[in-house]
């Protein structure tokens, strides 16, 4: 019998990995109907795509798996009372996240500078993303501190509270987005949490656009000394609020952990879940792994300069940022769409963690800057 797959057209590799023993149909995750998955045995989805039983209740959906870190876009109660197994993929795109992250800090002004030299960076969020975020920092030798009310503090090495974490001067926003009492994440950065932020400052928000109240963000960005801010959610997205986006120093569509890698090893954390649930094998065939990524050494004398010379090699933050912009301004009547299609047509990016870096000769600096970003040195 042959197995009938539902998928996003955004998640790549499962036509390859499951091979000739199953049909696998194409969808848009965010216009999905119940009618689409009349026959269909596994749904693989995106964030973009909510699950619940008013859109498989009555089908034959036996799986269904998300893509993504973050589950708030499924029903999880739904799916156990309909006897539907669940899969999410935590952590297969934290790297990729983290290094937008690093790209965000490094093309800020002279924030890295200031971190390498004794600043302080503020984690809000310590799961799978803020975890490695955290490692990055300290083999970079940058301090840092984390705020995740939901852990116990023995959990958190350097744990604070959020009125500690809003005087960092990098603030890292990783959290989930939760309703969830009694530390709901929902508008975490309210106007009073953003008022006393400075322009000495820059906040990163690459979890969910909720939890950062983006009106009141605006009104103090309109204000004097406001702080630098990346946005790669949005609280309404596929809507962008131009005027928002006019404000901060980047905005990117919702891709921070678009990696070609990390993309594939979410693909096959579903499978994988897919094949145990089903008894298949998956194939191994091309297309399921990314290849290796050479990298050319920096001449650069100091760190700074060099981890800028090495994420540049796989990630530009400014590139993301001319798009959104131009396609907003392009179609001001369909942001949505615009918004959309920038996430569906991303090109191809690759992660530091998958890269080779030859060391034609010694370098100290070179060495220990290129193993704390996590590429392999030989």
């Amino acid at each position: 019998m042959t197995l009938s797959v539902v998928a996003d057209e955004n998640i790549p590799g499962v036509e390859a990995l499951l091979g000739a023993g199953a049909e696998v149909t194409r969808v848009n995750g965010r216009s999905l109907q119940p009618e689409q998955l009349r026959t269909a045995d596994a749904l693989l989805v995106r964030s973009v795509t909510r699950v619940d039983a008013a859109l498989i209740a009555n089908t034959k959906v036996r799986f269904v798996g998300t893509a993504t870190a973050g589950t708030d876009h499924i029903d999880q109660q739904a799916l156990a009372s309909l006897g539907v197994r669940f899969c999410s993929a935590p952590g297969s795109n934290a790297n990729a996240v983290v290094e937008y992250v690093l790209a965000a800090i490094a093309q800020s002004e002279q924030f890295l500078e200031c971190l390498l030299s004794g600043g302080v960076a503020g984690i809000v969020g310590f799961g799978h993303v803020g975890r490695l975020l955290a490692r990055r920092f300290e083999a970079l030798g940058i301090r840092w501190q984390a705020y995740d009310p939901w852990l116990d503090e023995s959990d958190i090495p350097a744990a604070a509270g959020f009125a500690e974490i809003l005087h960092s001067d990098v603030i890292c926003v990783h959290a989930e987005l939760t309703d969830a009492q009694p530390w709901p994440s929902r508008h975490l950065f309210d106007q009073a949490a953003l008022a006393g932020l400075t322009s000495s400052q820059l906040l990163i928000n690459a979890s969910r656009g909720p939890v950062v109240d983006n009106q009141a963000l605006l009104r103090r960005l309109l204000e004097d000394a406001a702080p630098r801010v990346v946005l790669d959610v949005w609280e309404r997205e596929p809507q962008v609020d131009t005027q928002l986006l006019a404000n901060v120093a980047f905005g990117t569509a919702h891709i921070a952990g678009y990696s070609l890698d990390g993309k594939l090893l979410a693909t096959r954390m579903l499978l994988d879940a897919m094949a145990d649930e089903f008894h298949i094998e998956l194939s191994g065939g091309p297309g399921t792994a990314a290849p290796s990524l050479p990298l050319v050494a920096p001449t650069a004398p100091e760190r700074a300069a060099a981890v800028r010379e090495l994420l540049a090699q796989v990630y530009r933050i400014e590139e993301d940022d001319t798009l959104l912009r131009k396609a907003v301004a392009e179609a001001p009547e369909a942001i949505a769409t615009a918004f959309d299609g920038l996430r569906r047509s991303y090109r191809v990016r690759r992660e530091l963690t998958s890269a080779t870096l030859q060391l034609l000769q010694h370098d100290a600096l070179v060495a220990t800057t290129a193993r704390a970003l996590g590429i392999t040195c030989t």
